[in-house]
């Protein structure tokens, strides 16, 4: 079983049409909720969660997204479609551009399509293992000085908490509100690498660890284990990724300071 060319049709649509849900919201005002964990939620998330699910998933395809209930069936789907309708919702909010649409296609397992856009800019990264990766537009990044160290995007909360400041002069470090966008970023080759010792759920991860490994980089958990997609809990303790060539550069820095 693999990606289709109506997978990819249907994934680059969906962006196209959540991006215009967002942008149309973004412009007017923004009330905001808070859920179960003290995690904003905003009626752009919800609408585009709907969007998405309309037109996504085919018959016996599975279904995972922040802003749907999971029932729990989609572990039994050879394919499941992983959704996150506005990763970077305080980034929304805000009125930052760091924010994102995120799909991705697992497919027996593993992420095989990966399609994330980028509302404010109009930029799109789409592509999977075997499919190559597609960037439509120009993303750019603010980075001080080009020179050798490694580029890395971090969360913005966890550059605020200052907890890479170990890493200043080793490393170029740049905030960011989106985990997904993040991962778009490295594989579309203007930054290096991305990690987070927080956990994160697979709807933040899943369509940029298929951009990344097309691009030919590497994923791995900072704090160990096996990357095991479409599981009952579908969250990881850790996440990092690494353009081609960066993975042991970015363990190097990783292990700085532990």
């Amino acid at each position: 079983m693999s990606v289709t060319a109506a997978d990819v049709e249907r994934a680059t649509s969906g962006l196209r049409l959540a991006a215009e849900v967002l942008r149309r919201h973004a412009g007017g005002p923004i009330h905001v909720e808070m859920k179960d964990g003290w995690s904003p939620v905003t009626a752009a998330d919800r609408e585009v969660d709907v969007l998405l699910r309309s037109l996504l998933p085919g018959p016996g395809d599975g279904w995972l997204s922040e802003e749907s209930e999971d029932d729990g069936q989609r572990v039994h789907c050879r394919r499941v479609w992983v959704v996150d309708p506005l990763d970077g919702t305080r980034a929304f909010v805000a009125r930052r551009p760091d924010y994102s649409v995120s799909i991705a296609l697992l497919i027996d397992g593993e992420p095989r399509l990966g399609a994330i856009g980028n509302p404010s800019t109009g930029v799109t990264v789409v592509g999977g293992p075997g499919l190559g990766v597609q960037v439509h537009g120009a993303p750019t990044l603010p980075w001080p000085v080009v020179d050798e160290r490694l580029r890395v995007m971090v969360s913005r909360s966890e550059w605020k908490g200052g907890e890479w400041a170990h890493l200043d002069g080793h490393c170029q470090l740049l905030p960011s509100g989106s985990v997904a966008w993040e991962l778009a970023l490295v594989a579309a080759g203007v930054a290096d690498a991305t990690w987070t010792l927080h956990p994160k759920h697979e709807w933040d991860v899943a369509a940029g660890a298929a951009l990344v490994a097309a691009a030919g980089g590497e994923l791995w958990l900072p704090r160990g284990g096996h990357l095991r997609w479409n599981r009952s809990r579908p969250r990881f303790l850790s996440f990092a990724a690494a353009g081609a060539g960066h993975r042991a550069t970015a363990e190097a820095l990783l292990r700085l300071g532990r």
